[in-house]
């Protein structure tokens, strides 16, 4: 079915959030817990198949089991305008960062996603997830295993944590990103996920074990600031939480690290 066309805003510089105004009957769908605010008139429903695709429970089922892999809610929750006039429903981003805004025709049709970069889609849009070539490497390969494919001729938005880098791989290009700091490319891009050469760089290079390996052409989208690395500096820090006194101990430890 043909996404519906809404009209959105972005609002906020380091921490984004979306405005989306839909007309009557129209309608977008996103992951439980991203939604800010709605408007009189939007209504709210969890289903297991947004577009009724999936063919029957067990369709059904099995695409909510395949959300369930990559760490997301089993259920996706659609919003709706029951009015007989415009409303809004907004959607904000889970961490500070920015939000990318993917017209899917532009992108030929479909976009592939970190597994927890999808925020909120207009409905028509078909969410499924695409597994690495390499399945053995991939349970291994940290948070760039697991990636979203997001089809359709609509708009998809997208959370990124930090700033957005984007780059346009030639034929045969190869780039090698940090699993964390991949948010979305092109599906015309191959990719692969690939472990760090060399017994010392593994182990001393701070850089983690696994890498993706994307090979152009097509379009890549990164994030500077993963949450996991972000994560990782609090959980890293957390007994300076007891001997400075609470979080605040912890943020000080993490800005005179950097200072």
């Amino acid at each position: 079915m043909p996404a519906d066309i809404i009209d959105y805003r972005i609002v906020g510089d380091d921490m984004q959030g979306v405005i989306i105004t839909l007309d009557p009957g129209e309608a977008v769908f996103a992951e439980a817990g991203g939604m800010m605010y709605m408007e009189d008139g939007i209504e709210m429903a969890t289903t297991l198949d947004p577009n009724n695709q999936a063919g029957g429970l067990f369709g059904k089922l099995l695409g909510a089991g395949k959300r369930l892999l990559t760490g997301e809610s089993f259920f996706i929750t659609m919003f709706g305008n029951a009015a007989r006039v415009r409303r809004d429903v907004a959607f904000a981003t889970p961490t500070p960062g920015k939000i990318f805004v993917a017209d899917l025709k532009q992108w030929g049709g479909e976009i592939i996603a970190q597994k927890d970069a999808f925020l909120v889609a207009a409905r028509g849009i078909d969410l499924d997830i695409a597994f690495t070539k390499k399945l053995g490497a991939g349970f291994f390969g940290g948070e760039g295993f697991i990636l979203q494919s997001l089809k359709g001729d609509g708009l998809a938005f997208l959370s990124a944590s930090g700033t957005l880098i984007e780059r346009d791989l030639a034929r045969g290009e190869v780039l090698r990103v940090d699993t964390g700091c991949l948010v979305a490319m092109q599906a015309t891009v191959d990719y692969d996920i690939e472990m760090v050469k060399g017994v010392k760089n593994m182990v001393f290079g701070g850089e983690g074990m696994f890498y993706v390996r994307l090979t152009g052409p097509g379009r890549v989208i990164m994030q500077t600031l993963p949450f996991s690395r972000l994560a990782a500096r609090v959980i890293a820090h957390a007994p300076a939480m007891q001997r400075q006194g609470g979080a605040a101990g912890i943020l000080g430890g993490i800005i005179g690290d950097r200072g």
